[in-house]
């Protein structure tokens, strides 16, 4: 912590605090050290302010959604990490503006209970998404998705305090969605608004279903994993070539550095082996395995695999949300 005091940060905000925090047991991966401090807003109000003071003061300030696709460092992290699992930051609010084809979902609200509580509802729009570990506002700061479709496909606007601790609202016309990402500026998404289109119940929690039945049938989803590891790379003549496909064809799966180990079921999951974690499992593992999966596949395919997966590590560090 950069500041001589942390609990000047807080103390009069309403928030729940908890200094040297482990951060592992909060992540998918399972693995990884402490924050220095944690934070759970209760407010608005508490967290712009607490967004203005680490501004101020130039302490690193990170989101925590569901931890599914989030690696940390062994060191842990320094700074404040900001979790948004209180109420007010998992509400979901239903036919906004009176109108039942719009619900607002806040940054917190996990989205598998979502899809599900939608397709009982009789409400689509936002099945494409099951499978997909995470928050609202971790969905779509990174345009989740998958081969059905993207999260960006149903937003309508989003709602963002900046790195200044204002509270802005971007309409979906002034946010491009690409593959992995948007053009949302730095800073914490407080709540999305959603374009849904009434249905039948029964063919909404069908067509949920048998979108879940196709990932569990193709990815490791029990595996200690977050997910794919590597963006799909965009290729010379302008195609985007599978990931797990380049990896697969390297001949890399069930390659293993340590606990870490290339699934033997889907290249693109990168997963500590359950057999060998345990206290045994470390970061510093499953950050040499993709820098071999990438020497490996550049030096076949002369290809760079980006990674999806986000990486904390003490002393590095941007205010860009969830």
């Amino acid at each position: 912590m950069t500041v001589a005091s942390p609990s000047s940060l807080y103390s009069d905000l309403d928030v729940e605090a908890h200094l040297d925090e482990p951060l592992g047991p909060r992540t998918w991966y399972g693995v990884g050290g402490r924050a220095d401090l944690l934070l759970r807003p209760r407010s608005i109000d508490a967290l712009a302010t607490l967004v203005r003071r680490c501004r101020r003061d130039d302490v690193p300030l990170r989101v925590l959604g569901s931890g599914a696709n989030l690696l940390v460092d062994d060191e842990g992290v320094d700074g404040v990490v900001v979790l948004l699992d209180q109420p007010f930051f998992r509400n979901v609010e239903f036919n906004v503006d009176g109108r039942v084809e719009r619900m607002r979902v806040f940054g917190g609200a996990q989205l598998e209970p979502l899809i599900h509580k939608c397709s009982r509802e009789g409400l689509k729009g936002i099945e494409q998404m099951s499978g997909i570990p995470a928050t609202l506002g971790g969905a779509v700061r990174m345009n989740a998705g998958g081969k059905f479709g993207a999260i960006g496909d149903v937003v309508d606007a989003v709602a963002m305090i900046g790195t200044d601790g204002e509270l802005r609202v971007f309409p979906a016309e002034q946010i491009a969605f690409g593959y992995r990402q948007t053009t949302l500026p730095p800073g914490i998404i407080v709540w999305a608004s959603l374009r849904m289109q009434q249905d039948d119940p029964v063919a909404c929690r069908h067509r949920v279903m048998e979108i879940f039945k196709y990932k569990k049938s193709t990815q490791p989803m029990g595996a200690s994993s977050a997910g794919c590891m590597f963006r799909n790379p965009l290729l010379a003549d302008g195609r985007r070539e599978s990931a797990g496909k380049l990896i697969d064809q390297a001949g890399l799966k069930g390659l293993r550095i340590g606990s870490a180990i290339v699934s033997p079921t889907h290249g693109n999951f990168l997963a500590f082996d359950r057999a060998t974690a345990g206290t045994l499992a470390r970061t510093d593992d499953m950050r040499a395995l993709v820098e071999k999966v990438q020497r490996e596949v550049h030096a076949r395919f002369s290809v760079e695999l980006a990674t999806e997966v986000v990486q904390w590590r003490r002393g590095e560090w941007k205010t860009e949300g969830h």
